[in-house]
């Protein structure tokens, strides 16, 4: 008999019928105390040597249907491998079809990032040399909201600020966070050593580590979008946006960086604050120049395709990047990785995964060395 469970960390899905391994009928489940429903994350046992259908059957009425077309779920078999499955969206519902090779399987949106992996990070990350790891605040539920600290002490030093996974279905931003810290924590890397002894770093994993655990996809234990939330961030509600907002008053950025994931469009892409009216030639010259380094740096990334201009403005400044880049006058960008694949690099078996946006995470490091030190790296 199958057994379709989601009763763990970040897990999220409800079972319509399971009685039949080539009718599994599922549903999106939406986020707690709130209407966005998108990420999944569930196991089925009792698999083996089984040929499955999956079906999410309201994947129509979830918050970005535009994200179904090309899309393919992820699966494992062990926790630490995730690849593509055939998927299908026939404008109502989306099916995945799968033979498991073991009594279990997981699938879910996106390659997840667990709260354990989080832990370890830090772990790793406050042991090396002249790295700290600081709890800001507290979240909703509790949870610390941490921000690791690496780089010059010089209080007069370029500030760089890297959040990730304000909406936390986008599991991809951590992986980034991974990526650009393991890289940051290189002695070896002459990039990383100069970087370090002009700049300051504070990088936040994980904004929001209750959506994380309750397996939202855009908000965290209050039904809050924290990217909604940077004109009026509360202690009650928000917690995690005015305790990072705090620290960022006190070391004020030089560069902003918001890492998310787009649900629709197969494409690395950042969204700048062209729309803002304090924008001139000079901000342009400098957020064209940090864009050309990392597309120099990493073919993943390009600048064709990506939101067009004026898309957020009713919200702007609520959002961070545009609250930051209007608070400090700073390079603020929101970088967006997709749920899919990169269209410009497909790859047939992983898509868009963990990997590539850790390897994404690390070329970032050369694109805000030559954006600080006016140098290629």
């Amino acid at each position: 008999m199958i057994q379709v469970t989601s009763a763990f960390d970040g897990g999220a899905i409800t079972v319509q019928d399971a009685s039949r391994a080539d009718d599994i009928r599922l549903a999106l489940r939406a986020d707690v105390s709130a209407d966005f429903s998108q990420w999944f994350y569930f196991r089925l046992a009792g698999v083996r040597d089984t040929e499955l259908t999956v079906h999410l059957l309201n994947a129509r009425a979830s918050t970005y249907p535009g994200g179904w077309p090309g899309y393919r779920m992820v699966a494992s078999h062990d926790q630490q491998h995730w690849f593509r499955v055939d998927t299908a969206f026939d404008g109502t519902r989306l099916s995945a079809r799968h033979r498991s090779v073991a009594d279990l399987i997981w699938f879910a949106y996106f390659e997840p990032y667990s709260q354990q992996r989080h832990a370890v990070l830090l772990a790793q990350a406050q042991l090396r040399p002249g790295t700290r790891v600081r709890t800001l605040g507290l979240s909703c539920k509790g949870r610390p909201i941490d921000v690791v600290e690496t780089g010059v002490l010089d209080p007069a030093a370029p500030q760089v600020w890297v959040i990730c996974r304000q909406h936390p279905g986008e599991t991809m931003a951590e992986w980034f966070a991974e990526g650009l810290l393991d890289r940051l924590g290189d002695v070896a890397d002459p990039v990383v050593t100069q970087l370090l002894r002009a700049a300051r770093f504070h990088i936040v994993p994980n904004m929001n580590p209750d959506g994380s655990a309750m397996g939202n996809l855009r908000t965290n234990a209050r039904g809050v979008d924290l990217n909604r939330a940077w004109v009026n961030a509360s202690a009650d509600a928000s917690p995690e946006v005015f305790h990072v907002r705090e620290a960022m008053l006190a070391h004020a950025p030089s560069i902003f960086l918001d890492v998310h994931g787009d649900e629709a469009l197969p494409y690395v892409f950042v969204a700048g604050s062209e729309d803002q009216p304090h924008y001139t030639a000079a901000h342009r010259a400098r957020d064209l120049r940090f864009k050309q380094l990392l597309t120099a740096l990493s073919p993943d990334f390009q600048t064709v395709h990506g939101y067009p201009s004026g898309r957020f403005r009713p919200e702007m400044l609520a959002m961070a990047s545009h609250w930051v880049a209007d608070r400090f006058q700073c390079l603020s960008f929101t970088l967006e990785m997709p749920f899919k694949d990169n269209a410009n690099l497909p790859d047939a078996a992983g898509g868009w995964n963990g990997a590539r946006s850790r390897r994404l995470g690390a070329a970032t490091v050369g694109a805000i060395h030559g954006s600080l030190l006016g140098q290629d790296s």
